[in-house]
């Protein structure tokens, strides 16, 4: 197979990359032009993204925000841009991260040095867990850090003369950094990494990415999830499996990982107490007008709803390795997953596009309702220092609040009765609304920005480098060496962050695979096969001009 050929794509002409420019640009406006509902959605959503990402620059150079108040707007929107940009990373480097450990690494180990290097590293024990706890709070802290430079301090301040009508359903409720957020620091990151998950990570920015979110597992701070994923996998009644090596130092290293239990179990129930003193106080940024108490209770709304959407992706990865009969033991289980994998299966994908939405809305909300400002004339809370204070109204006491009680917690929960988290209701309406959501089209232009994104990045499919599943599974049963990796069992387990390789269920028949999804693999593999020949041409050049100059034996 051509594919097998490992070459360096830093290799490829000029030429070459002008002639993939052309055909990827015909091959995208036919594609575009073949659906008419889903090129309008692409086109008002592109529209909707650029109008708010004016009216926020607008807003911060405007001195309209925290940052660009307090610091410089300059300032402000180069951190804005910043977390964005780090907040892709983040989330395509999980979409990467969670679908490559079935892929034998010596497949892309020429051709992908930096994401060998990385796989390498979360192939080892539990390191995986490690990294997506980590960059669980990497997610909340970059979106507190957002909503700090993009938040309107003055939501009644007119925008480029526009209507205040404009500011209350953009920049008042934060709408307009949402679809930033949504569409440039999510969706379309996911997009590329779910296809492209070799290239997205071969960098240096995604290997510096997942080591800050493994430095932010080992310093301890969201060490108390531990104590909640022993106790869940204990009441599933499953063992709390790990592949873990032997310690070698089994005491000290029990003593300094309970140290870090309670020390992050100390920062939670002080975050918690801060807050909801600020709360109370109506010492947070929440709308004019709504009372203390109120306040409250819609944080812990929102939390209930953020870990229902966190929860309820593991669960449904749990029950795709399930059968039909097991899962019509529970009635809502049932409708739930009769919606979920009706007709090509193409319902999963779209929830998790709604439900990306959906939970971004949230964390934007939340990120409001916690972040931390004194009315004129209050004295610091708890009597702390200036400094301190002005570490609480970072934001970040709320991030980690969310991270652990309304994210980890419930991912912990769902894979350990991924069942009965189904077996309700609520879970079959929140399904409903993110369909519908992702329906709407909102954030249609994801889609173009992953082009435009993949297109400069020269991203390619995983096809063309490793070959299919398929294939792989071919080359295996004719190679006994071989290390029989991708049939292994990436199943949920209980204690588990890792959700598995999403699949559909056992007794699902239809293939996802289109006529333009096949037409678009076979299109790349052509351009690779000529990129190979046209680098074999040139190396044949150059070894005849070698051997021209100093013999046959240099």
């Amino acid at each position: 197979m051509l594919q097998q050929i490992l070459y360096p794509k830093r290799l490829l002409t000029q030429a070459i990359v002008k002639r993939r420019k052309k055909i990827m640009l015909a091959e995208s406006a036919k594609k575009a032009f073949a659906n008419p509902w889903n090129l309008f959605k692409e086109i008002y959503s592109s529209c909707l993204l650029v109008f708010c990402t004016i009216i926020v620059i607008a807003i911060i150079f405007d001195k309209n925000t925290t940052l660009a108040s307090d610091v410089h707007p300059v300032v402000a929107f180069f951190i804005l841009w910043l977390a964005i940009i780090w907040l892709a990373y983040v989330e395509g480097g999980q979409a990467s991260l969670v679908g490559l450990p079935p892929v034998e690494e010596h497949l892309y180990k020429q051709t992908h040095a930096t994401t060998y290097k990385i796989m390498t590293v979360v192939n080892r024990g539990e390191n995986l867990d490690r990294y997506l706890m980590g960059r669980q709070f990497m997610v909340l802290a970059l979106v507190f850090v957002e909503n700090l430079c993009a938040h309107p301090l003055k939501e009644d301040k007119s925008v480029l003369g526009m209507p205040k009508v404009i500011n209350q359903i953009l920049l008042g409720t934060g709408l307009a950094i949402f679809f930033m957020t949504a569409m440039i620091g999510k969706i379309s990151a996911q997009v590329n990494a779910s296809r492209c998950m070799l290239d997205y990570v071969n960098n240096f920015f995604a290997y510096f990415t997942f080591q800050v979110a493994r430095l932010i597992e080992a310093s301890g701070l969201l060490h108390c999830c531990y104590v909640v994923q022993m106790v869940f996998a204990a009441l599933s009644g499953q063992p709390l499996e790990s592949s873990e090596s032997p310690r070698t130092m089994p005491m000290l290293q029990k003593l300094f990982f309970w140290g870090r239990v309670i020390v992050s179990t100390a920062i939670l129930c002080f975050s918690f107490a801060v807050t909801l003193v600020a709360l109370f106080n109506d010492q947070t940024t929440m709308w004019e007008g709504v009372p203390g108490w109120l306040a409250v209770i819609l944080f812990f709304i929102f939390m209930a709803i953020v870990g229902m959407l966190e929860g309820m992706q593991i669960a449904f990865f749990a029950i795709a390795k399930m059968t039909e009969e097991e899962r019509a033991k529970s009635y809502w289980a049932k409708k739930t997953c009769d919606v979920l994998f009706y007709g090509d299966g193409r319902n999963l994908p779209g929830f998790m596009v709604g439900r990306q939405m959906m939970v971004t809305m949230c964390f934007f909300i939340v990120a409001r309702v916690t972040t931390i400002k004194l009315n004129p004339g209050d004295g610091n809370i708890f009597g702390v220092s200036d400094g301190v204070q002005g570490f609480f109204e970072t934001g970040l006491l709320g991030a980690l609040i969310t991270t652990i009680v309304a994210s980890i917690t419930w991912q912990l929960v769902a894979s350990a009765f991924p069942m009965a988290f189904l077996s309700t209701p609520v879970t079959y309406v929140f399904l409903r609304f993110c369909l519908i959501l992702e329906w709407t089209g909102l954030c249609q232009g994801s889609w173009v920005i992953a082009r435009i994104h993949r297109k400069l990045a020269r991203f390619m499919r995983d096809e063309v480098y490793i070959g299919t599943a398929e294939e792989r599974a071919e080359k295996r049963k004719n190679d006994p060496t071989s290390f029989d990796k991708d049939e292994k069992e990436y199943n949920v387990k209980a204690g588990h962050l890792y959700p598995g390789v999403p699949t559909l269920p056992p007794d699902f028949k239809p293939r996802m695979h289109t006529f333009a999804d096949i037409e678009e693999l076979e299109k790349e593999l052509k351009e690779h096969k000529k990129d190979v020949e046209e680098r074999i041409a040139q190396l044949e050049i150059e070894k005849a001009n070698v051997m021209k100059k100093e013999g046959p034996d240099a």
